[in-house]
């Protein structure tokens, strides 16, 4: 009889090993449409144009002197290490959780030596004792019945996987601010470029009023305009220089290094800088590209694992703690015949009364489960507004850079004849001044909305999520 006991005994461990209270988690229902708003000719919409679950960012990125700065601000920018760093300690934190799913044993070897007065010895006299022991022990080590030593494992884990994530998210988020720093660099410097071409050209034409107001064949108000003009350039060309040097340092300082001119000059400039269409796929692929989502996703799963630990606090917890070695009053013998030492103490704990400790501490994890929850509906609602956005802008820029481009020809167009006239004197001078800052505004806005539609690229490729696949620890 007592032998089907210890057996039924032991089955019924072995099942309650197994059983965990932690509910079913399914992911939630992307509050999300289907598909992406109808955006006509959109570039993300592309027939044939490459996704970014086959796009790297080195694939991306076409000009070799923004893929090497990349990849210097990968290795060196100090928020992706220590980022990595807090992944590396994600990963330490779930490994000293996961070990208190094994059994901790431990080996201790200790003395004694004390002195009982004679009113205290059993035999009446003064006595020294001496015991010395050598043992190998389990520390109180829980027996996971009801699953609350595993599902707080499961719950670090869930928590390095989203830290891992969340860094995975940060990594393309870098590479999109290195791209847009670098556009914005090279936006400036073409505008650089064109205002000391304009500059000259205006004071080529100041100089030309002035011999003609010399010979009385202008005034003193064409050589003011004139004059205005060259100095509206010289204006425009400390403002370009400043944001030279302003974007120069805030693109050193997300690459990481202190001389970014150098670097800058060990590689040759390129017009085209990225790949100018990307496949945007479907709103779905989002909840698999985007690293913040599935950073917020294991999130979820962590809150939803702490509420098994929650659950199984209500039930008793079990633990193991044992001896087994030798002990000797001599030290001489602590390893002889006959010294074999071992102790056994199972021990049961049944929560009566905590105050309602447990059952707070349940609500708690619900409210941060659904909190959790709220947080990952919101992050995929983010992901869509920005991809959609990008998407807009892609589109839109597009169209504006197209129609921009045709009017500088006619702008330019439009100065030459202007010129030609004034020169042969069939207009006055007030005509060609228009025409010549209807020229310099246009082309200037043509430089910006070029670069504002390749910052645009750069924001649906994060957007989309693209580029982290490659991504690797750097914490050197």
């Amino acid at each position: 009889m007592s032998v089907t006991f210890k057996r039924c005994a032991l089955a019924m461990s072995v099942l309650l090993a197994g059983c965990s209270l932690t509910p079913t988690l399914e992911r939630p229902e992307a509050p999300i449409p289907v598909q992406w708003p109808a955006v006509p000719g959109a570039a993300g919409q592309a027939v044939g144009a490459p996704t970014v679950a086959t796009l790297a960012w080195q694939d991306f990125v076409v000009d070799a002197r923004l893929r090497a700065l990349i990849d210097l601000s990968l290795r060196n920018n100090r928020d992706l290490r220590q980022a990595w760093l807090n992944v590396e300690a994600a990963r330490t934190q779930y490994s000293v959780q996961r070990a208190d799913r094994l059994p901790g044993i431990n080996a201790d070897a200790g003395a004694t030596r004390q002195r009982v007065p004679a009113d205290q010895s059993t035999t009446g006299q003064a006595s020294t004792q001496s015991s010395y022991q050598a043992n190998i022990g389990l520390a109180a080590f829980e027996l996971d019945v009801f699953g609350r030593v595993r599902a707080l494992s499961d719950a670090a884990l869930e928590e390095f996987l989203s830290t891992e994530a969340a860094t995975q998210s940060t990594h393309i988020t870098l590479v999109s601010e290195v791209i847009q720093a670098y556009l914005t660099r090279e936006g400036a410097q073409r505008r650089h470029r064109l205002t000391e071409q304009t500059l000259a050209s205006r004071e080529a034409s100041l100089n030309l009023i002035s011999r003609r107001r010399q010979a009385g064949t202008a005034t003193a108000l064409d050589q003011q305009e004139a004059q205005g003009l060259t100095e509206q350039a010289r204006v425009s060309l400390a403002r370009t220089e400043r944001e030279i040097r302003q974007s120069t340092y805030a693109l050193g300082l997300l690459v990481g290094v202190s001389d970014i001119e150098a670097q800058l000059a060990s590689y040759p400039a390129s017009d085209l800088l990225l790949v100018q269409d990307i496949a945007a796929g479907t709103p779905s692929d989002l909840l698999e590209q985007r690293p913040d989502i599935r950073s917020a996703e294991h999130q979820l799963r962590a809150r939803n694992a702490n509420i098994g630990a929650a659950r199984a606090a209500f039930f008793p917890r079990i633990s193991l703690t044992g001896l087994f070695g030798t002990s000797s009053t001599e030290l001489s013998s602590l390893f002889g015949s006959g010294q074999l030492a071992w102790s056994f103490m199972p021990q049961v704990t049944l929560p009566i009364f905590d105050g309602g400790r447990n059952q707070a501490n349940l609500d708690l994890a619900t409210i941060r489960k659904d909190s959790a929850v709220a947080g990952y509906e919101k992050a995929v609602q983010t992901a869509f507004r920005e991809v959609a956005d990008a998407l807009a802008a892609t589109d839109t820029l597009r169209r504006e850079e197209a129609a921009q481009r045709a009017l500088v020809a006619s702008s330019q167009e439009t100065l030459r004849l202007s010129q030609a006239r004034y020169r042969a004197g069939v207009d006055d001078h007030l005509r060609y001044l228009d025409a010549q800052r209807n020229d310099f505004v246009n082309q200037t806005s043509l430089i910006d909305i070029g670069t504002q539609r390749q910052m645009a690229l750069a924001s649906l490729f994060r957007s989309l999520g693209g580029g982290w696949q490659s991504a690797s620890p750097q914490v050197n």
